[in-house]
């Protein structure tokens, strides 16, 4: 294969992975009766965000806990459970799409926040959803060159802002149906964080191999989806399309997919029920396999896959293959390959 989207790696695992639930729960209905004059005056039916979505319920943070603090808070708890003293990790990469300023980096502050070493290099990687995938990717790589021993991988999501902003404007009076599919997407996401110890597994027993995977690009599709904390705009229908093309042209440029159909556990990126079915039905992976966060916790950015990670990681056994499907606006797309 031609270009450097393809990569394997000799001796990179994941020796600990965590996440955070944010405690405020807001339900679909909630979101609903807060939206009933707007329903009232479009004639546009409540019920879509469970009905269409799929999303029972997502979470917010309390006021005053930054994105950072939240990415913080994951990245203590997987300090803790890959039990490495702090001092022996040589990077730590932010991938949070929520950020509070454009200067410094966010990483700056988690770093201050888990009292990292001062040689231990830091920095934000941003590629909306699928930030958390490159940080695996540069990490590593960096792994496998002997540059660094571990590597912490954080990301912290706030949703409060933009759901505020988001029914705020369609609350306003000069808003329309075209409005609320416009911004349907802005209402499905959530809030959470999460964080991944990577190491050698020669050097960590129990930890999981990460083999190796692959990138692909639909730049194309740039304009589908743009956000900001402020409010996000979605072409909804289009980057389904576009987002399922660029998921099967990932897959069938792989080449070699021996064991790829017996995997544990495939982990796609969190959207909604929709999504979720056409990435299954693209790939032509068991249903059964496929673990969802979604209903619960929403579309939690590059969090989502490290999270419902979490969440299931207790019922795997070593050997054990994993596969995670990430997908980010712009369009990006990637699949790696874990061996438990």
């Amino acid at each position: 294969m031609i270009g450097n989207a393809n990569f394997r790696f000799d001796d990179v695992a994941i020796v600990s992975i965590e996440a955070c639930d944010a405690p405020e729960v807001v339900t679909s209905d909630q979101i609903d009766e807060r939206l009933a004059p707007f329903y009232e005056r479009t004639g546009v039916a409540p019920g879509l965000l469970q009905s269409l979505a799929g999303i029972e319920q997502r979470r917010q943070w309390p006021e005053g806990v930054s994105f950072m603090d939240a990415a913080a808070m994951a990245g203590e708890k997987a300090i803790a459970s890959a039990d490495i003293d702090r001092n022996a990790i040589g990077l730590m990469i932010d991938s949070s799409v929520c950020r509070e300023r454009l200067e410094p980096s966010s990483a700056v502050t988690v770093h201050d926040l888990l009292s990292l070493p001062s040689t231990a290099m830091n920095f934000d990687v941003s590629n909306a959803c699928l930030g958390f995938l490159n940080g695996i990717h540069i990490a590593g790589t960096m792994i496998d060159a002997g540059q660094v021993d571990y590597a912490l991988i954080v990301d912290g999501e706030g949703t409060r802002q933009i759901h505020e902003n988001t029914i705020g404007n369609l609350l306003d009076e000069s808003s329309t149906v075209d409005d609320m599919f416009l911004n349907f997407a802005s209402l499905t996401l959530g809030s959470g964080s999460a964080a991944m110890v990577l190491g050698r597994q020669s050097q960590n027993p129990g930890s999981h191999r990460v083999n190796g995977g692959f990138f692909r690009a639909a730049t194309q599709h740039h304009e589908l989806c743009v956000g900001s904390l402020d409010g996000m705009k979605t072409d909804t229908r289009g980057l389904l399309e576009a987002g399922t093309e660029v998921a099967k042209l990932a897959w069938e440029d792989a080449g070699d997919k021996e064991g790829w159909y017996d995997m544990s556990y495939y982990i796609l990126h969190q959207v909604s029920q929709v999504h979720t079915q056409a990435v299954i039905d693209t790939l032509g992976i068991d249903s059964d396999r496929v673990p969802r966060s979604f209903p619960v916790y929403g579309n939690i950015g590059p969090a989502a896959i490290p999270v419902t990670l979490a969440g299931v990681q207790d019922t795997l056994r070593p050997g054990d293959g994993v596969m995670f499907q990430g997908m980010g606006s712009g369009i990006n797309a990637a699949i790696f390959d874990i061996e438990w």
